[in-house]
């Protein structure tokens, strides 16, 4: 499998943009929605597929598309192509604060697992499919489902994480994780759902009912913020039916409204 050669820098530092810079007739792939600004010369086609050798043919296409589909993922893939002369640059976002992980495929077995959010963009030639957790019991109380997408190629790939990264190189230990947390793995690494302790622990130690638990040999990377947690905070504090709100530290806020006047 050979990707197309691309560079690339990594702009910013809570709300990063990756500015992929394409020779003449080269490709990168991406969400669709996730560019943000591109240079003259750069042309875009919405696609059915990832343009690897896996997805050619209709039938492949259509396979392709259906996958994505079940990750809750537009089934179209944007395809950005250099189709000027001289170098050209485009550039993608994430949709929400955090850091981008660049992942030279090649130095991850060429196979890498994350969460169905968080693929961003990558070289053409790079297959985007997804993969089924091993247990059943890790679809029901994985948290963030037991569909994952899966990455393979030889190129640059490029991930979203929430919040801070972290990356953890296992030898034969054993981590256990909130699931909302992991980003993404490589197959070395054994992927599974545990409960959270005694049944007090479980329902009254606010970290959920059951914990990700990772062992093998391989490479993890987590987020300190998943968007599940960051929504779950601005949904607590929105304003409620009817203009009610809940005020910044209760007491200071109620103070607040009646100083405005509500």
């Amino acid at each position: 499998m050979r990707c197309d050669e691309v560079d690339y820098e990594i702009l910013g530092d809570d709300m990063q943009i990756v500015e992929v810079e394409l020779d003449p007739s080269e490709t990168v792939i991406a969400e669709a929605g996730a560019m943000n600004y591109m240079q003259d010369g750069i042309t875009f086609e919405a696609r059915m597929g990832d343009g690897s050798e896996a997805d050619s043919g209709i039938m492949g296409k259509l396979l392709s598309a259906g996958k994505r589909a079940l990750t809750g993922e537009s089934i179209f893939i944007t395809h950005f192509t250099n189709s000027g002369n001289g170098k050209k640059r485009v550039s993608f976002a994430a949709p929400y604060p955090g850091q981008i992980i660049p992942l030279n495929m090649a130095e991850h077995g060429e196979r890498i697992l994350c969460q169905k959010d968080a693929f961003l963009c990558a070289a053409k030639g790079t297959r985007v499919s997804i993969a089924f957790t091993k247990r059943l019991g890790t679809g029901f109380f994985g948290g963030e489902g037991f569909i994952l997408q899966k990455l393979e190629g030889d190129g640059m790939a490029f991930v979203h994480a929430g919040g801070t990264v972290v990356r953890k190189d296992l030898q034969g230990e054993i981590i256990r994780v909130d699931t909302g947390c992991i980003v993404a793995f490589t197959e070395g690494i054994d992927y599974t759902i545990e409960r959270a302790g005694s049944l007090k622990s479980m329902f009254f130690g606010g970290e959920g009912l059951f914990l990700a638990t990772l062992r093998g040999t391989g490479r993890v990377y987590l987020q300190s913020l998943p968007f599940s947690r960051m929504a779950d905070r601005i949904l607590e504090h929105a304003p409620k039916a009817g203009g009610d709100r809940v005020g910044e530290g209760s007491v200071l806020g109620g103070l607040g409204d009646l100083v405005g006047g509500r």
